[in-house]
This record gives structure tokens, sequence and C-alpha cells, in this order.
């Protein structure tokens, strides 16, 4: 609906010339009667033999074209009536579907309309189809304005009968064959070039006294301030030497040429006004919305890079530590559900840690002999540190807390079963717990699987989308969410907001908050990487953005009450749940008016601007792209697919979000969806760059 409004608008809104001067090569007029070229300024060429009509003398005929505008015609209006003088209005269809008010005051005070196409085009040469169309979408906007059609057609840039010749002539016969008779001019003031009111009055005097005339003035296009006050002059001046100003077909003794419309014509046409009203309200909405986007989006990319690199730069500098280093072993939970392609990568990574663990599985009633792998593999694994858990399947939070249960150690680290550790991964992510007050720990979590376009997009989104954002809510202490392939646990935290929730679709986001709201705090580990297999099809990254969209909304309404509470928990509410509905729901769903507005632009307005535009737009997020992968640690040639990422990927994110708002707004409830994996990500891949370790 908002694209059809900004086409109907961008089409409406069609800029042309200020005056009706076109300079164009010389062409004979060998085919144009002589009688035509000689005769009036009224030509009817509706019958097989053309007739020229003269004005009656001592009469004027003001006419006014390009019009109605908001500005001028409205004071032309109010001199017309003061001085009790009729006018003819040749207006144009987007300027008439744009005021329609402005067309019914000309009707309702006795003025005459006459069609000056619908956009102002030279239509010598225009295809019989662009023809009709500008005559009839003309004709609709004067139906639905004002409840007429007029039969009086002024070409544009065709001021009189005498600069006809061969390729216009053909126009002017083809006009009338559709009924309409064509109107030109005795006396052109030019007051669209300015000339000053004087020159105008001038201009407007026919110079044999008595003569009638077809006068040529205007009412939009430009600053027509010089028009209206010439006219004060003008009327007085001639009225004192005896002239009578009437319409065109008053000044030639023929009937007027509106004619009521009524039944479909008149419906079909207050629609098509309604439409266009409808875009001329909308559209200025929007331009405020855009602007307000920008300053988010560009507010958002400041924050993002000053606070991640205060971010970096705290956690990095010499001697930083949460306290002394948390050597106390560890319970890893991996919750399985038919999760044979990956298992044993996942095992084998956790293997190697060099941090004292041991590997809880949780097998969720898989059918693929998941659990039956993991055992086997314990058989031949040193120490016995892997055990395995079955359950029926109950979904993952209930095998997360299966796997807290039965866990022998007081610091937790979930994972995915699609997800790979580097050696010192558990160690980075337990650090922070040193800090007595630190509840839970976000790891870095990275895409495995690269090999493909959607994987490389996906890399580039947790880069910069995830992780970047991860470093500034750490530092605003509001971080949203554990992702669910790295993240740390305190035993204790975890009891006291009752582990995790089978209440979203999010678990890990929703147990993020509730350890907010219990007044613990979370943080991010940088160097704690984790590498999971990312969907490696735009059905399963649908499914899976979807429920995390969704999820999220769910446990924000779950927390909602944060905003209201004390402390650590206020905090939070007030500042970490505006940040969500802010960067994570409302600026994502208007984000789609910059791409919008962008193709606006190029068919409407200068495409070379807009398209700038956007460039720097793209650049500004290819900046902070690059800083993300910097701090990383990642190799930059990997942003190349970057431009196709905004085309593409992000117009499916936004797609996601507005079902997933939709579907909360019905108060739908989702179901699990359970990605197919591959097994792609196996040993963990090495870092390109020294600099994110």
């Amino acid at each position: 609906m908002l694209v059809c409004a900004l086409l109907l608008n961008g089409y409406v809104r069609g800029d042309f010339a200020i005056g009706d001067h076109q300079v164009r090569k010389p062409s004979s007029a060998s085919r144009v009667p002589r009688a035509v070229v000689n005769g009036g300024p009224v030509l009817d060429t509706t019958g097989a033999r053309p007739r020229s009509y003269h004005v009656a003398r001592r009469t004027i005929a003001l006419t006014f074209d390009d019009g109605p505008n908001r500005t001028w015609t409205p004071r032309i209006l109010k001199v017309l009536a003061r001085h009790r003088v009729p006018a003819t209005f040749f207006v144009t269809g987007e300027m008439a579907a744009r005021y329609p008010g402005l067309v019914e005051e000309m009707v309702r005070d006795g003025h005459e309309l006459g069609v000056h196409t619908f956009s102002h085009p030279d239509l010598i040469g225009r295809s019989p189809a662009r023809i009709d169309r500008e005559l009839s979408q003309t004709q609709l906007a004067l139906a639905g304005a004002a409840g007429v059609h007029s039969s009086l057609f002024r070409p544009p840039y065709l001021a009189t009968a005498r600069a006809l010749d061969n390729r216009s002539w053909p126009l002017v016969r083809q006009i009338g064959r559709k009924g309409y008779v064509s109107v030109f001019i005795d006396l052109d003031t030019k007051d669209w070039e300015l000339p000053g009111v004087r020159s105008i009055v001038e201009s407007a005097i026919p110079d044999h006294p008595g003569d009638g005339a077809i006068v040529l003035l205007h009412d939009a296009g430009g600053d027509r301030s010089q028009t209206v006050a010439a006219l004060d002059l003008l009327i007085p001046r001639l009225q004192k030497q005896g002239y009578r100003f009437t319409t065109v077909t008053g000044a030639i003794g023929a009937p007027s040429a509106n004619h009521p419309v009524h039944g479909a014509e008149l419906w079909q046409g207050r629609a098509f006004v309604g439409a266009v009203q409808f875009s001329e309200t909308v559209v200025p909405a929007l331009v405020v919305l855009l602007t307000i986007v920008g300053g988010l989006v560009l507010a958002r990319f400041a924050a993002m890079l000053v606070l991640a690199r205060r971010h970096a730069r705290k956690r990095r500098a010499p001697g930083f530590s949460f306290g002394p280093p948390v050597t106390d072993p560890v319970s890893v939970i991996v919750p399985a559900y038919n999760e044979r392609e990956c298992i044993a990568h996942t095992i084998n990574s956790l293997m190697v840690s060099d941090h004292p663990i041991e590997i809880v599985v949780v097998d969720d009633g898989s059918t693929d002999g998941t659990a039956d792998i993991v055992e086997e593999m314990a058989t031949h694994l040193p120490n016995a540190r892997v055990r395995v858990v079955r359950q029926e399947n109950a979904g993952k939070p209930a095998a997360l807390n299966n796997g807290v249960a039965n866990a022998r150690h007081d610091l937790i680290v979930m994972m995915d079963g699609d997800t790979v550790f580097e050696p010192s991964t558990v160690r980075e992510l337990v650090q922070p717990f040193a800090d007595p007050r630190i509840g839970a720990v976000a790891g870095n979590a990275k895409v495995g699987n690269r090999g493909s376009m959607i994987g490389r997009w996906q890399h580039i989104e947790y880069v910069m989308g995830f992780n970047l954002d991860r470093r500034m809510y750490d530092l605003m202490r509001c971080m949203p969410t554990i992702p669910g392939a790295v993240g740390g646990f305190r035993r204790t935290a975890l009891a006291e907001v009752g582990g995790m929730s089978d209440d979203t679709l999010a678990e890990d986001t929703d147990v993020t908050m509730a350890m907010h709201r219990a007044g613990w705090h979370v943080v991010y580990a940088e160097r704690a990487r984790a590498w999971t297999e990312a969907p490696g099809s735009l059905r399963q990254l649908w499914k899976q953005r979807y429920r995390w969209a969704y999820g999220t909304m769910q446990a924000m309404w779950k927390h909602r009450r944060a905003c209201l509470d004390r402390g650590h928990s206020g905090r939070f509410g007030r500042v970490g749940l505006p940040l969500i509905v802010l960067y994570q729901i409302l600026t994502p769903l208007l984000a789609p008016l910059i791409d919008i507005f962008a193709l606006y632009g190029l068919l409407f307005m200068n495409p070379v601007s807009t398209a700038l535009a956007w460039t720097l737009v793209l650049g500004v997020q290819a900046a902070c792209a690059a800083y993300a992968f910097h701090l990383d640690g990642e190799r930059l040639r990997d942003l190349w697919p970057l431009p196709l990422q905004q085309v593409i990927y992000r117009q499916l994110m936004y797609l996601v979000l507005l079902q997933s708002t939709a579907t909360a707004f019905s108060g739908g409830r989702l179901g699990w969806h359970k990605l197919r994996r591959t097994g792609e990500v196996g040993v963990p891949p090495t870092v390109a760059a020294e600099g994110g370790r």
C-alpha cells in the first residue's frame, strides 16, 4: 500500500517546465490549411472540416494554465471574484487531483475548466496510447474534483494557431476526433518569465482598440505574484475601455464546455482523487518517518562504533581482569535432538578444551541415534568426561533444565549440538564469573559454514549485527540475549530465575532478561568463540529468524514490568527494553523506507543524487562492518558480499520481522522449528588475524 502511494504520488508530482514555451526545430506548415493558420484562436476539428473562431469585439477571455496551485490560484480567484470576472482555467490533471478543492471552487464561482493534459508533456510525436492517457486521466481528475468533464483542450508548448506545422497539425486533428475543441491564444503575457507587473498588463491589452482576445496567464509553475498584481490593474483598465470579460466559450458565443458526469465515471473520479489525496497525506508522513529512521540508524552506528571501541580498549587493556583467574571445573550441557550429523564434531571440540569440564549431552527423544553416537564415543574417550542423559521429547528448555539438574559443577556452559568450541572457549567464557555480581556471560558466536552466499551474509550479520551490538550492550549493562550457541551461567543465578522457561520461543533471551530482573549482571566475552552451523537455505533461515523475532517479542512482553522496577532490573527495563524495541523492532520495521525512497528517487527525482545518497548509507554500514571485522580479527575481504546483503538479505529479514509482528499482534503461537543440519562445521576454523584474540 505504501509503495503504491509513493508511486502514485511520484506520478502526479512529475515536474514540468515553468512556462509554455519550448523551442523546436522549425517544420513546414504545407499541410496545415491556410484558413487555420490565419484563423482565430479557437479551433474545432471534431468534424471533417476544421472550423476556426475569433473572439467577439471588445471581449476578453482570461485563461490560466498549469494550475491549480495551492498558493497562487486562491489569490487569483479572489481577484477575479472581487472584480466579478469569469475566466477559463486550463488545468493539469496532476494538479487537479492534488488540489480538488480549488477545482471545485472554480466551478462554483462560475469559471470554466479546460484540459491541459495530465503531466504537461509535449504531445507531439507521442504514441496514441500516451495521448489517450493524458486526456482520460485529466478528465478523471476533473470528475473526482468537481463532477464535470470538459471539451476544451489546450496543448502544452503550442500557444498560437499560427505556430501549427506539419508535426503539430496531426495532433490537433487527433484531439478533435476525440471530441475536443483546441484553444490557442491571441495575446501572450509571458508572465512565466516574470517580466514585471507593468509588462504583463501591457502585453494583455489588444494592439487595436476594440479587438477581442484570448489572453494567456498562469496560476502555477512558479512565482505568480506579478500575475496577481497585474490582474488588479488590467481588469479595471480594460473595463474602462468598454471591454467585457467572459469564458472562452462565452467569447465565441458557444454553450459551456463543462458537462456534469454521473454514475460510474463520477465514482471512478472520486476514487482516483481520493487515492491521490491519501498519497499526499501519507508521503509527507513517510518523509518524517524516514528522517527519524535515518537519524536513529546513524545514531546507532555512531553509538556502536564509539562503545565497541571503548569496550575493546577496556577489555584488552593490560592488567584488566574480572578478578582472580577462574579455574573451577565447568559442566557443559549440550541439548541434542536429531543431531547425528553434528554431535561428534561438537564432542570432539570439547574434548580438547584447555579448561576442566564435564560434558552432559541431553538427548531430547532423538530418533536418529544421536544418543548412541555419543555413548559410543564416551567408551573410547579418556577420563569418562562425557555422559548422556536421555529423556522423552520435551523441547530445548526442558533438555537444558534436565542437564543442569544432572550437572556436577556450579558453573554451567550451554551450547547447541551443531556448534564447535575452540580449546580456549570454555576458559574464556567463565573468567567473568570471578566477579560475584555476574550471573551470565555471552560468548562470541560465529558462522562456521561460510561457503555459500547465504552463509557469507549471515557471517557478516553475526559479526556486525550481533557481536558489535553485544559490546555496546555490555557497556550499557543491558545485554538482551545470551546466545544459545555459547553461553555461561552461574548455577545459583539459574536457580534464582527458575531455570530455562518454555514460556517463549526464545528461551535464551527469556532467561537473560530474567537474570537482569533478578539483579544479576550479564557481560560479553569476545574471546569465547564458538563456531555454529547457520541455516543453509532461505527456507531454513526464515524459520529460524521467524522464531527468534517472535520469541524476542514474547520475552519482552513477559518482562515488561521491569520498566517499573528499581535497581538493576529497573535500569534494564527503562534502558534495555526500549533499546530492543527501538533497534530490533521499530527501526528494522521502518528501515525499508530507506530502500523504498531510494527507488522513488531513482524513478521520480534526480537518480544521480539518489544513488549517491544510497551509496553513502551503504558506505556508513560498510565502515561499521569493517570496524566490527577488525575487532573480531576477521578478514576484511570477506565483506565483499555486503552490497548484495543489503539489497537481498536485508529485505528478507524485514519480511520476517513483519510476519513476526503480525503474529504477535494476532496472538498466535508458533511451534518449535527444528533446522535440518548437515554437519559442515567440524574443527573450529583458524582465526585469520590475532587482533581478536
